[in-house]
Formats: structure tokens, sequence, C-alpha cells
């Protein structure tokens, strides 16, 4: 088929059917929803405690949230000065029906990259967990934030190394601008 008379087939067909499938198109579950209150743009400010996870230091940053096309998933993309230097990330969250655990997916100018599943918000708090590696020993990393009021949270990183007990690297406060 010619290119032309395809895209115009093409035309024909999603005119035929277009409006069937998108009246099918699901929609957000409350918990997706709940990844809404991140809309908007937000300052952050805290500290890093020294340690295996780096220097001790102040921690500023900025990000801007938006939905995705057809809003089942958070984009959020940003930049975090602390005593490494400045970095730009970008953040993707969503909600795993099938898991029934919410996910993020990050990357940053570092050069880092992580997939964090089992994150949970219950009542005004986000959760996530992870295990990693630190220098051959198993290590373990909290994250969790504090939804303060709809225009501010807290949060705070720990982890614990070895089985050792949990320490702060992290905590601070972000506040809605916009």
């Amino acid at each position: 088929m010619k290119p032309f008379l395809m895209g115009s087939f093409l035309l024909v067909v999603a005119t035929m059917f277009g409006p069937s499938v998108r009246a099918q198109q699901p929609k957000p579950s409350p918990e997706v929803e709940r990844l809404g209150y991140y809309l908007g743009s937000w300052r952050g400010e805290g500290e890093t405690k020294g340690g295996p996870f780096g220097p001790a230091g102040k921690l500023s940053s900025t990000t801007i949230c938006e939905w995705f096309a057809g809003g089942f998933q958070l984009v959020c993309r940003g930049e975090e000065t602390g005593p490494t230097g400045t970095r730009a990330f970008l953040n993707i969250r969503a909600y795993d029906e099938a898991a029934k655990a919410y996910t993020e997916y990050s990357v940053s100018s570092f050069g880092e990259s992580e997939y964090n599943t089992g994150g949970s918000i219950v009542g005004n708090m986000r959760t996530f967990a992870l295990s990693s590696d630190m220098g051959g020993k198993p290590t373990k990393l909290r994250y969790t934030e504090v939804q303060v009021s709809p225009t501010f949270f807290t949060y705070k990183a720990e982890a614990s190394v070895d089985g050792g007990p949990w320490t702060t690297i992290a905590e601070g406060r972000v506040t809605k601008v916009q």
C-alpha cells in the first residue's frame, strides 16, 4: 500500500473506532490519585550526615512535578545541591496495581539509576525501603516522608549496614511554592 493510501486508511479506521476506544480508557485508581499531592513546584532544604554514604553538609533542591499523559504516572524533574555538588534528576512515580505498591524510577546527572518498588502511602506517610550493597556488606535503606500539610512535607533517609542499627543519613523539609 502506498504511504498516502496507508495514512488515509489509518485515518478512516481511527475515525470509525476512535471514540469507542477512547471511551474504554481506564481511569486512575485512588492510589494513583494520591500521587497528585506532589503536583506543582517544590523547594527543599535539609542536610546529610557524614558517613559511608558521603560527607555531611547542607542540601537544597527544586522540583517540578506533573502528570504524564493519561494521568497514571507523575514525572518530577529537579535539581539538588549538596556537599557532593549539583545534580539534576528525573523521577517517575507510579502505582503498580498488580504488586499493590508504589514504584519510583530515578536517574541523575551523576549517572545514578534506581528503580524502587514496594513503596507505600499510609495516612500521611510515604515510605520506600530497598536493599543494596555497601562495600561488600548488605545494606538496607529506608526513605520516609511525612505530609504535614497540603504544601509541606518532611523527609528522612536512614540506613542499616550489615544488620546494624538504623542511622539517619539525611533529613529535611520541602515546601510547595506553586
